[in-house]
C-alpha cells in the first residue's frame, strides 16, 4: 500500500485504486499507533474512492527527520575527501568501521519539501550536493513499518571544514525532501533494489548514478535501534539511511537544477533547486 499526503488529506493507493481517508486519520495517529499498518487499515475501511491524486504535500505531520551517515563505502570515501581537502582528520573512516553509527538530526516538518517543491542550497556555501537515500518510517514504538525516498541536501565544503559544522551543512530551510509517498509494507526493499538519481540542468543531464540497497553496511533495525536509544518520538520519525551515490568533487548544484531520485517500488521524488 502507498500512502500520500495531499491537499485534501491522506490518500491510500491499493491495487491501483485511490482512497481518500477521513480527516481524523493523519500521520500522527498512524505513526503513534502500536500497529501503524492496522491503524491505516481501519482508516481505509472508512475511506471513499477518488479518481485522481490531489496535489502532493510532504508525507509527514509532526514527525522529525533524522539521518544516518557513512553507511556506504562511497559515502565514506566522499566524506574523507571533504575532510582532507580542508585539512581535517580521518573521523569518517573511523565511523564506518565503528560499532556506533553516525546519526544526526536533519529537519523539522516545516523544513521539509514535498515532491514537486523546491529544495535549497545555502547562500554561504560553494559546494552543494543532493544525497539520495532510502528512508525509514518508524513508529513511536520504534517499529519500521514503511519506506519512502529522501534527499539529504548537503553543503560539502562546510561539512568538510570541521565536523562540528555538520548541523550548518545539513540543517536549514528546505534542506530535506521526502516523498512522493510512503510504501507501507512488512518487508524491507530487497538488496537488489536500485536507488538512482538524475540531475538535469536545462536540457542536459549533468549527473546520474545509482546504487543498491544491498551496498549499505548496517541493517535498518540496527540504525533504528541506535536512534531510539535513550530517545523518544511520540509521533514517530523518519530516518534517512545514508547515501551510496555522491557526485564527484568537481560538481556542485546550481539554482534551477532538477533532481529526480527513483526507487522503483516507491516512485520518483522530484525537486528543483533554489538558493536560500
Amino acid at each position: 500500500m502507498k500512502l500520500y499526503a495531499t491537499a485534501k488529506g491522506l490518500v491510500a493507493e491499493t491495487d491501483g485504486r485511490l482512497h481518500l481517508l477521513q480527516a481524523s486519520v493523519g500521520f500522527d495517529s498512524i505513526f503513534s499507533d502500536a500497529n501503524p499498518a492496522a491503524a491505516l487499515g481501519r482508516g481505509l475501511a472508512r475511506s471513499k474512492r477518488i479518481g485522481r491524486l490531489p496535489p502532493l504535500r510532504a508525507p509527514l505531520q509532526s514527525q522529525e527527520v533524522w539521518a544516518a551517515g557513512v553507511t556506504y563505502k562511497r559515502s565514506r570515501t566522499a566524506r574523507m575527501s571533504e575532510s582532507k581537502a580542508a585539512g581535517g582528520g580521518s573521523f569518517y573512516d573511523r565511523v564506518y568501521d565503528a560499532v556506533r553509527p553516525e546519526l544526526f538530526f536533519k529537519a523539522t516538518p516545516h523544513r521539509v519539501a514535498a515532491s514537486g517543491q523546491t529544495v535549497r542550497i545555502r547562500g554561504d556555501s560553494k559546494w552543494n550536493v543532493p544525497e539520495p537515500e532510502l528512508t525509514l518510517a518508524i513508529s513511536a514504538t520504534g517499529r519500521i513499518f514503511g519506506y519512502t525516498i529522501g534527499n539529504d541536501m548537503s553543503s560539502r565544503d562546510i561539512e568538510g571544514e570541521n565536523p562540528l559544522y555538520l548541523p550548518q551543512a545539513k540543517v536549514y530551510d528546505r534542506s530535506a525532501a521526502i516523498g512522493p509517498c510512503v510504501l507501507v509494507c512488512e518487508e524491507a526493499p530487497g538488496p537488489d533494489t536500485e536507488i538512482s538519481i538524475e540531475i538535469r540542468r536545462g536540457s542536459a543531464t549533468v549527473f546520474s548514478g545509482a546504487t543498491r540497497v544491498g551496498e549499505i553496511k548496517r541493517s535498518f533495525t540496527e540504525l533504528a535501534g541506535f536512534l531510539f536509544r535513550d530517545n523518544s518520538f511520540p509521533s514517530g520519525c523518519y530516518l534517512m539511511t545514508g547515501t551510496g551515490v555522491v557526485p564527484g568533487d568537481g560538481f556542485t548544484l546550481q539554482p534551477g537544477d532538477r533532481i529526480a531520485i527513483t526507487i522503483p517500488a516507491i516512485g520518483t521524488l522530484v525537486n528543483r533547486v533554489a538558493r536560500s
